[in-house]
């Protein structure tokens, strides 16, 4: 890009030289001076067009440049000085402008390739002392300063990090991080110093397979050369055409090169370039990466959706779903005790129970005597106790089995995910429920899709089609393709080529060849393989669906902003050869003439650098404010889950102790749940509603807290009707169970949207 912004540059100023020049000359008598000047002048123009004719012509490609060449060639021998000058400068500037744009429009993804660090501080003979960064290995401990990019991947070991992840994500408010949290190389911190321990060397970081896919972007072929050669192809042959026609009929040479002055397709040559590489750039600094010109266009005709599910749809982790216990047992009890035992393991499924209870805010104890059986549980002592889980045939070989325990592997078989037991000194007390959840803005995401012009969804997995049917419900897909290997995904996606131009998202290895059977292969580079990002045409930086819906909005805008100024550019010179071909249009007027026509099809290109998003939000919530709603609603994840426990339990409750289990649940709710559905009401609806627009956008909201707060009364009128002393009848403990039935129901769903909403203000 810099040599031809030279190059340019040199050809401008020489040619805008020797056109000022040799008019001075001109006017002061020295006329055969000044010929020679402006040949002198046009010379560097001649010798550019040439080179890239040729260039051109090697590619088999239309070359564009060729008419200019003819032109000014033309100009020369026709004895017409100035106008070859004249056509000479403006291409010159064309030219210049075109390369000043491009090298605006490219700087975002430029400035990541700037960002990239270099060296890093490690910590050596109690001190730290910078290093290169190819130096680190994992476990380096290192700091980063005020300022300082993260050099390689890692995790927290300060207490907090204040983090500016816009030259990844795109977002501008800077995020905290908290100890033990993972960090991605090339984020910026934006507070105080912080330690972190590394846990990738440079080249495994997420920053540098990212520097290596936008180099790979900027060194491929020229943005969007394919729309202007379809062009091309018949507008050369036309323009020499009517310039021939135009001499044979008037037997005036001077009227042809008038003919190609107007024509030189300089709308082809200047505006779909500035306008595509404008879009490209308007997508990195949203966080998708678009690797070149041809994927951006066949991006902005795509019209099939081929979604994997793992990693995609859902969040590619494993989640603690819910919690069975045996009568009696507390469910977080239960979790404390797994996660205790999972702190002493590497496995993924350890660090999601782990996590679950931290996220919770539990205290964990430390076990002894631990020992693991790979791929199946742990046993141990924790405070006191003997303590084994793990999958069903690993504690069940050492604890007896409770009524519960085959229904709860069934449910776990039908929804999909893992099931953890957990057994205490011989008993199996409770087991846990992970799976990877489907992904919070997913279904919006789909929505987005759907209005930024895709017309079918179509979920590929290897999962069982009972699950993919369950989740292609959930999130509103058009079709669901269970069972899938990466063979079958490949030919799903080569037979739904007969539907449209097909795209493809995916994150994993075993994805990389439907990525690359697409029309348009689409990786979630942020933590997909290296296999798929590689395999990719786009790449989002940025763990969210919803930027995948705003690059397929900016590329069809982009593309119809190039058609317009390739279409009124050329229409424009169509109308000029015809005027020239008549006689009504010297050459030298017509060469400027041709410059007005350049100046506003760029101009009109230039309007793909200010393409508004697809989602507009007139305000945001900041991240500080975010984090605390969903704080809030993870305070009350133990309540919903008690909630739960308690519905489907309550039949096996003896009948004595319903009233004073159901009292205890009233407490929780009156004292936890309620107040937070009151005070949203009061304080968050009324902010929310404010953001978002609108007369009343929060109602319906608000009438979902009337029917909590209604079936919560109707909760506390049973349980005033059972006496203290006897037991409940069983319409009466029918009846409670509908209540709490429709309150757990009704409290997911709500807390499920109230969580869209925040993400739509992110």
């Amino acid at each position: 890009m810099k040599q031809f912004w030279s190059a340019n540059l040199f050809v401008f100023a020489v040619s805008g030289a020797a056109l000022l020049c040799g008019l001075g000359l001109f006017w002061g008598g020295n006329r055969e001076i000044a010929h020679w000047v402006w040949i002198g002048g046009s010379a560097p123009a001649l010798a550019l067009l040439l080179y890239d004719t040729l260039r051109a012509l090697v590619r088999r490609e239309a070359g564009v440049d060729m008419l200019a060449l003819i032109s000014i060639s033309g100009a020369i021998a026709l004895d017409e000085y100035l106008t070859g000058a004249v056509i000479a400068v403006m291409l010159a500037s064309g030219r210049a402008l075109e390369s000043f744009a491009q090298r605006r429009a490219g700087r975002e993804m430029s400035a990541l390739l700037a960002k990239a660090p270099r060296t890093a501080n490690r910590f050596e003979n109690g001190g730290f002392v910078q290093i290169l960064l190819e130096q680190v290995i994992q476990g380096d401990r290192l700091l980063v300063r005020s300022g300082d990019t993260v050099p390689v991947d890692g995790r927290l070991s300060s207490a907090l990090a204040v983090l500016d992840e816009s030259m990844l994500s795109g977002e501008s408010t800077p995020v905290e991080r908290r100890e033990g949290d993972a960090l991605r190389s090339g984020v910026l911190n934006a507070g105080a110093p912080f330690e972190m321990l590394a846990t990738a060397k440079a080249d495994e970081s997420t920053f540098a397979g990212i520097i290596r896919l936008v180099s790979a972007a900027q060194s491929s072929k020229a943005p969007a050369s394919r729309l202007a050669d379809r062009y091309a192809l018949w507008f050369v042959p036309l323009s020499l055409a009517v310039a021939g026609a135009a001499w044979f009929l008037s037997d005036d040479p001077v009227r042809a090169l008038a003919v190609l002055v107007v024509a030189t397709p300089c709308p082809l040559i200047l505006s779909v370039p500035i306008a595509i590489v404008s879009g490209m750039s308007i997508c990195a600094k949203r966080g998708v990466l678009i690797k070149g010109g041809g994927a951006l266009e066949q991006l902005a005709q795509a019209r099939i959706l081929f979604f994997d599910k793992t990693g995609t749809l859902t969040g590619g982790r494993a989640r603690l779903v819910s919690i069975k216990t045996s009568s009696s047992v507390n469910p977080n009890s239960v979790l404390v005790v797994a996660a205790s035992m999972d702190q002493m393991s590497g496995h993924v499924i350890a660090s999601a129970v782990v996590d679950a209870a931290r996220e919770r805010g539990l205290s964990l104890s430390l076990p002894t005597a631990v020992q693991e059986q790979g791929g199946s549980g742990l046993s141990g002592i924790l405070d006191g106790k003997q303590v084994a889980i793990g999958s069903y045939e690993f504690v069940s070989a050492r604890a007896s089995s409770p009524e519960w325990a085959y229904a709860f592997l069934q449910e776990v078989a039908e929804d999909g995910g893992a099931a953890v037991f957990v057994a205490l000194d011989g008993e199996i007390a409770g087991a846990l429920h992970l799976a990877d959840q489907i992904r919070v803005e997913t279904p919006r995401a789909l929505r987005l899709l759907r209005r930024a012009g895709i017309k079918r969804i179509v979920m590929l997995t290897g999962d069982n089609q009972q699950i993919a049917d369950t989740i292609g419900a959930a999130v509103g897909v058009d079709e669901v393709q269970a069972e899938q290997t990466p063979a079958g995904k490949q030919v799903a996606i080569e037979s739904g080529r007969s539907l449209g131009i097909t795209m493809m998202v995916g994150d994993g290895v075993n994805d990389a060849p439907a990525l690359a059977a697409a029309d348009v292969g689409v990786s979630m580079g942020v933590r997909g393989a290296a296999a798929s990002s590689e395999a990719a045409d786009v790449v989002l930086l940025v763990d969210r669906l919803d930027r995948l819906a705003e690059a397929l909005h900016t590329a069809r805008l982009t593309r119809l902003i190039a058609l317009q100024s390739v279409i009124a550019g050329m229409g424009m010179s169509a109308v000029a050869m015809l005027i020239a071909a008549f006689g009504y249009l010297p050459p030298l007027y017509g060469a400027l003439l041709q410059e007005v026509i350049d100046v506003a099809v760029i101009l009109n290109a230039l309007r793909a650098l200010n393409i508004a998003p697809l989602r507009v939000s007139r305000h945001t919530l900041s991240a500080t404010q975010l984090q605390t709603l969903r704080d809030d609603h993870l305070a009350l994840a133990p309540v919903l889950e008690y909630l739960t426990y308690f519905t489907t339990e309550l039949s096996m409750i003896a009948p004595a102790q319903v009233r004073q289990a159901a009292v205890e649940l009233d407490v929780m709710l009156q004292e936890k749940l309620f107040p937070h559905e009151r005070s949203d009401d009061t304080d968050v609806y009324p902010v929310l509603a404010e953001l978002l627009g609108g007369d009343d956008p929060m109602a319906a909201m608000s009438r979902t807290h009337r029917e909590i707060f209604e079936l919560g009364r109707r909760l506390k009128r049973i349980i005033k009707a059972i006496p203290p002393d006897r037991s409940p009848k069983a319409e009466t403990i029918t009846e409670l169970q509908r209540v709490l039935y429709g309150l757990d129901a009704i409290l997911r769903l709500h807390f499920a949207q109230e969580e869209e909403i925040y993400q739509n203000l992110e």
